[in-house]
């Protein structure tokens, strides 16, 4: 079985390949990173700009393969939070008919973060940089602000990879969906 993942980072390309290896459907799947045009540049905001672009990579990563994967991550607006904002992942499985859809835990940026995400149109590494709390260029490519924010006990990979995990539901189930 050959898998695409709509994407050369490797926090996304890991994170399908973790989550799948524990599984018979997908036991000698080939997973291939692959580029994809993200027209927006700049950090989602709200589910529909996260599901479309989970949607959007899914789908221009389909080709000679069996089933993509499309993750991206974004801003949801959450009330009674410090920030009015959390983080959260999105995967969607395509099959080349049908999307299956799933999503991450979500987190908090700390306040300077979100503020640079929201109001200066920065995307999370930018953000995390302006704030001054890490010199990384690209942290999302890296272990991820997760990883700092966590104190190293979880890294951007094994955040993706419950948001495939949970896409993941709809494939080895398709009798219920």
């Amino acid at each position: 079985m050959k898998i695409n993942v709509g994407s050369k980072n490797d926090t996304k390309i890991n994170a399908v390949v973790e989550a799948l290896k524990d599984r018979d459907l997908f036991q000698n799947a080939e997973v291939v990173g692959v580029d994809v045009n993200v027209e927006t540049f700049g950090h989602p905001k709200g589910f529909e700009e996260i599901i479309d672009g989970a949607m959007d990579r899914a789908k221009q990563a389909f080709g000679n393969c069996d089933l993509s994967f499309g993750i991206e991550s974004g801003l949801i607006e959450i009330p009674k939070t410090k920030t009015g904002y959390m983080e959260i992942a999105a995967c969607a499985i395509y099959d080349g008919k049908n999307y299956h859809l799933g999503l991450s835990p979500a987190f908090e940026w700390p306040k300077a973060v979100a503020d640079g995400i929201v109001n200066k149109g920065l995307d999370g590494s930018q953000a995390f940089k302006a704030a001054g709390l890490t010199e990384h260029e690209k942290i999302g490519a890296a272990h991820g602000a997760i990883h700092f924010l966590s104190k190293g006990r979880l890294n951007r990979t094994e955040y993706n990879k419950w948001a495939v995990m949970m896409a993941l539901v709809h494939v080895e189930n398709p009798e219920l969906y």
